[in-house]
């Protein structure tokens, strides 16, 4: 029997228990306004008792704030940094790999970026994304060790990063851009910057 065909309610070890009510939660609130989704309803929808949601993620909102920081920030299993080839087959592995994670939960990843009305902790939590991403960004094309002008080239992919949540939106909204243009597009900003932003700034 297959792990999709399995029961709900088979024993399960803490954190495949905990990872079954992200994901359920994930489900539903892409698929309904946040008022309208309760812990009953995500409950029975992961085919737990209501009160194992408290306790491993406390409230609602506690857990809608988790559902928000899985849908922005950048898992330690991205291809960031284990993707072999050149640095441009890197970079398509990598916009390759983040347009999938918005093609599989693109009604979720619309709410978590675009937050709950003027939400200071979602606000926050989407900072701390940007922040963790623009770290991560420069891992992946060599410059950890950089110290001069990193904050410059930090805010620059954070701007890039604004990019990727609009152009993300385009697409998922069906305005005018198709996926293959907005990987294009992602694709060919972030390996200018890589290829000729960043050195510019780093020699001045």
């Amino acid at each position: 029997m297959s792990s999709a065909s399995e029961p709900r309610w088979r024993r399960l070890e803490p954190d495949a228990r905990r990872e079954q009510i992200l994901v359920c939660a994930i489900r539903l609130f892409g698929e309904r306004p946040y008022p309208s989704v309760s812990t009953t309803d995500i409950a029975g929808e992961a085919g737990v008792a209501r009160g194992l949601i408290n306790h491993y993620f406390g409230t609602k909102r506690d857990l809608y704030l988790e559902v928000v920081r899985r849908m922005v920030t950048i898992p330690s299993s991205a291809p960031q940094t284990a993707h072999p080839g050149t640095l441009e087959e890197r970079i398509d592995a990598s916009v390759s790999w983040f347009l999938d994670r918005v093609l599989r939960h693109s009604k979720t990843w619309l709410v978590a970026v675009g937050g709950v009305g003027h939400d200071a902790d979602v606000e926050r939590i989407l900072a701390e994304a940007d922040e963790y991403a623009a770290d991560r960004v420069l891992e992946f094309v060599g410059l950890t060790e950089v110290h001069e002008h990193r904050e410059q080239l930090r805010a620059m992919v954070r701007a890039y990063a604004a990019m990727v949540k609009a152009a993300g939106r385009e697409w998922v909204m069906g305005n005018h851009l198709s996926r293959d243009q907005v990987h294009l597009l992602l694709s060919h900003t972030l390996l200018t910057l890589v290829r000729d932003t960043f050195p510019q700034v780093r020699a001045r």
